[in-house]
């Protein structure tokens, strides 16, 4: 603090500051050169690394290690081959196709060959509605519920659980009655919009608990022409399953078996309705192979209702698409006919 003070005092008077550090040299010197050199004598001893002091040649490997730890002897050339070594060559990534390249061991095509369509339908101005019979057959429903994958039965009991969290046990299973009951009612509005040919009766528009499904589907309905089966029985004859279809008829000028959804959540794409594409192919090939039914069919339509009104989705299913997922429900239904 002393030396401070005096080399302010003389910062103030430069001639006497410059001739302070001309006596000490023979030529004349920047003042501030000589201000750092004399810092420097002033500065803390350089600290002295503890591993110097190692005996290096007894932990010479030790030293290294810890000396040279900032930089790495690893290169990802080196990584890659250590890998190889321990776990052999990565795969390298592939869309998952196992499921469209398996063939099903009894392969029966969606389309029958050997059934006869007469040149004239035998139309008539009711749809077809056969009841569904008992009998041994397991149900399309069935199949699916006991080959659903894992990861499906995954989100399904955590949405279960969650639910039930929510609501309770006796909660939930008032929750999935009502689910049900508003599904039966829309369907029974469905049928009854197409037998009558109305767009909705006095008394379906004021049920509340169906009113928005019904406002969902208006813009599709208009589209819907020539309804040949409603809520009818079909039956595979050949791979022994059966199932009720919700509807036949054409859609844009197709012919369609057509599955009536409900949903509380947007569904704007095919991949959204999970095993209901597999489901409709499924009645398709039934259907085709029924001798209750004179025409067949190569199209599906999946309509996803709201409650709330929305717009509902409707996915069209062409024949390739119809044919894929078709391959997929014979797979299905091998699995479940293994377990069985």
């Amino acid at each position: 603090l002393v030396r401070m003070k005096f080399l302010q005092l003389l910062s103030r008077q430069p001639g006497k500051l410059e001739m302070l550090f001309q006596i000490p040299f023979a030529q004349k010197q920047f003042p501030y050169l000589h201000l750092a050199t004399s810092t420097c004598l002033y500065s803390k001893k350089k600290k002295v690394n503890s591993y110097e002091q190692v005996d290096q040649e007894k932990y010479k490997n030790l030293v290294y290690a810890v000396m040279s730890y900032k930089t790495s002897a690893q290169t990802p050339e080196t990584i890659f081959e250590e890998d190889n070594f321990l776990y052999g060559p990565p795969d390298k990534h592939r869309p998952p196709a196992k499921a469209e390249t398996k063939t099903p061991k009894n392969w029966v095509p969606l389309i029958n060959p050997s059934k006869k369509i007469p040149l004239l339908n035998s139309d008539s101005d009711l749809p077809r509605k056969i009841s569904l019979q008992k009998t041994k057959m397991p149900s399309v429903t069935r199949i699916l519920q006991q080959t659903i994958s894992p990861q499906q039965a995954f989100y399904l009991e955590r949405w279960k659980q969650k639910m039930i969290h929510e609501l309770g046990k006796d909660g939930f299973a008032e929750y999935t009655k009502n689910l049900f009951l508003q599904g039966e009612l829309f369907h029974a509005a469905l049928e009854s919009i197409f037998l009558s040919e109305e767009m909705a009766t006095k008394e379906q528009g004021e049920d509340a608990t169906i009113s928005g499904y019904l406002s969902s589907v208006q813009h599709v309905l208009k589209d819907i022409s020539e309804v040949k089966a409603l809520e009818s029985a079909v039956q595979h004859e050949t791979l022994q399953y059966l199932g009720v279809v919700d509807c036949v008829a054409k859609y844009r000028g197709h012919l369609c078996v057509i599955d009536w959804k409900t949903s509380e959540k947007p569904k704007p794409s095919l991949k959204n309705t999970f095993d209901n594409p597999l489901q409709v192919a499924a009645y398709i090939g039934a259907l085709n192979h029924d001798a209750n039914y004179d025409f067949q069919v190569s199209c599906g339509l999946i309509v996803i209702a709201y409650k709330n009104g929305f717009p509902a989705h409707p996915h069209f299913m062409d024949p390739d698409l119809c044919s894929q997922y078709w391959n997929k429900w014979l797979l299905r239904l091998e699995e479940y006919l293994d377990r069985n």
